[in-house]
């Protein structure tokens, strides 16, 4: 009895049978060749795709910030707050998009005496139940094995006024060995630091 695993190989021999059957005849129709070439490409790559792991990890943190207020600084008023309370951090600007899901920013800051970027796109607004998403998805902070770095933010109350900040990281692999610890390491260090500096702006203008 054939199972499903053995259809798409039968399908793609036959079409290859077929393909060699034309690349026989006589003066076949170049039309012909490149549109049953590309169909078979096509149907080897839907059957067979490139492999690709996700790996989630998940963080909390609490801040003395109420949370209304720091998801607006974290998200509505970041492109602002950042470059001013970081000295490091130069120039936020859109490259895509209008500012809502789907818009891709850059965000250049000095490091090492180099001016360096890092690409973010936007892939939720939750602003009633304060969550927020986005992907680097290029730039320095994107390591060559991954596609690319999902971080899901959702804020609530927390204690003496204020905010648990439950954070999730998706690693999309570009394969499907996990990713490197110390790199992890160095990316939620960073995270880290560029929070505390931004909860520091924030209790200090309050």
């Amino acid at each position: 009895m054939q199972t499903k695993e053995e259809t798409p190989k039968l399908v793609l021999i036959n079409r290859e049978h077929f393909l060699c059957k034309i690349l026989t005849q006589q003066k076949p129709s170049p039309s012909v060749l490149i549109s049953h070439i590309y169909s078979s490409i096509s149907f080897h790559l839907i059957q067979n795709p490139p492999i690709m792991a996700v790996f989630t990890f998940e963080d909390q943190t609490t801040s003395p910030v109420a949370p209304a207020t720091l998801y607006k600084a974290l998200v509505k008023d970041a492109d602002d707050i950042v470059p001013k309370a970081v000295d490091s951090f130069k120039s936020v600007e859109i490259v895509e998009g209008n500012g809502g899901p789907g818009t891709i920013k850059k965000i250049s800051f000095v490091e090492d005496g180099e001016t360096k970027f890092v690409l973010h796109k936007i892939e939720g607004i939750d602003e009633a139940n304060l969550g927020y998403s986005y992907s680097i998805v290029g730039g320095v902070a994107l390591p060559d094995t991954a596609e690319k770095i999902t971080l899901d933010t959702k804020l609530s109350d927390g204690p003496n006024g204020g905010s648990v900040v439950k954070l999730s990281i998706k690693y999309h692999s570009k394969g499907d060995a996990p990713p490197n610890e110390e790199e992890l390491k160095t990316g939620k260090a960073k995270s880290d630091a560029l929070f505390k500096v931004i909860e520091a702006y924030l209790v200090a203008n309050a």
